[in-house]
């Protein structure tokens, strides 16, 4: 890998470890719809800018129902989930069940036979979910009782929900929408997913207010945490090989941890623990 492969990776990492705490600025302000709806336009406006730029083809028409698939499972499912999970679940919290996501990925190509698993990834399987449980169990037990540990508690099943639907875009990304360019695979689910969106945004909760720091992070969220972080991924794949490219996910739980600090949110030394467990899960 050269220097400035591992130097890309490093700054993808970083942007997405950063999308947690910009979630969480920006549903201060924003109903959780209108979060997504936010990051999926900045997002969107920024690719087909890079998209025309490059005179990229765009995709036939048969493949639009698949890109609609893969933008609501990729896309507007899981950035509406994780606005509103974060409503009750601290965003490092959020990061580390998010690193749930390539086990998910695994779990649903075993069952539709598109993956094959040993004993050692079952037992990966097993100790990145036990891990992510004693993240879950550990700050549950520091919640005052009542309304407060119920409320974090349906947060973090509604983020755990969304990591799966990241899985399932994934898994359904590769069997359906072989032979299509990446950028133009990232331009057109966050379009589609966005014009999905429109209508529960337009007839659901609006902003009662809009101060500039969630203005700013739902704005850096689309370009950064959507736009920018897609072209990194896209041109990591075609310089280094898949499995390194996506091992820039292990590294979100510790930039979900370090934004959070930064943020002034708790770190439980269940997190800690409950992280290190997930990482040799993945690994």
């Amino acid at each position: 890998m050269k220097l400035r492969d591992a130097l890309e990776m490093f700054l993808l990492s970083a942007v997405w470890g950063a999308s947690f705490i910009l979630i969480k600025l920006a549903g201060i302000d924003l109903p959780p719809v209108w979060v997504a709806f936010g990051r999926l336009t900045f997002g969107s406006l920024f690719l087909w800018t890079v998209l025309k730029l490059g005179r990229h083809k765009l995709p036939p028409v048969k493949f639009i129902g698949a890109l609609v698939a893969v933008g609501i499972l990729n896309n507007a499912l899981p950035f509406c989930f994780f606005a509103w999970g974060e409503q009750t679940v601290p965003s490092s919290i959020a990061a580390i069940i998010n690193a749930t996501t390539p086990i998910w990925a695994l779990l649903l190509g075993l069952a539709l036979g598109s993956a094959h698993a040993t004993r050692l990834t079952a037992a990966g399987v097993v100790l990145g979910f036990l891990g992510v449980l004693g993240v879950v169990y550990g700050h549950t037990a520091g919640v005052a009782a009542g309304a407060g540990s119920h409320g974090f508690v349906f947060g973090v099943i509604l983020i755990a929900i969304a990591s799966l639907s990241y899985g399932a875009g994934a898994v359904a990304a590769k069997r359906w929408l072989h032979g299509v360019e990446p950028v133009v695979i990232a331009t057109f689910q966050l379009t589609l997913a966005g014009l999905v969106l429109l209508p529960l945004a337009l007839l659901g909760p609006h902003p009662t207010a809009l101060h500039f720091k969630s203005l700013a992070a739902v704005t850096v969220l689309g370009v950064l945490g959507s736009g920018l972080a897609y072209l990194l991924f896209f041109r990591l794949l075609a310089t280094i090989s898949p499995t390194r490219t996506v091992a820039v996910t292990y590294l979100l739980p510790i930039w979900g941890l370090f934004w959070g600090f930064v943020a002034g949110e708790e770190i439980r030394w269940t997190a800690l623990a409950g992280v290190a467990v997930v990482l040799a899960g993945l690994v």
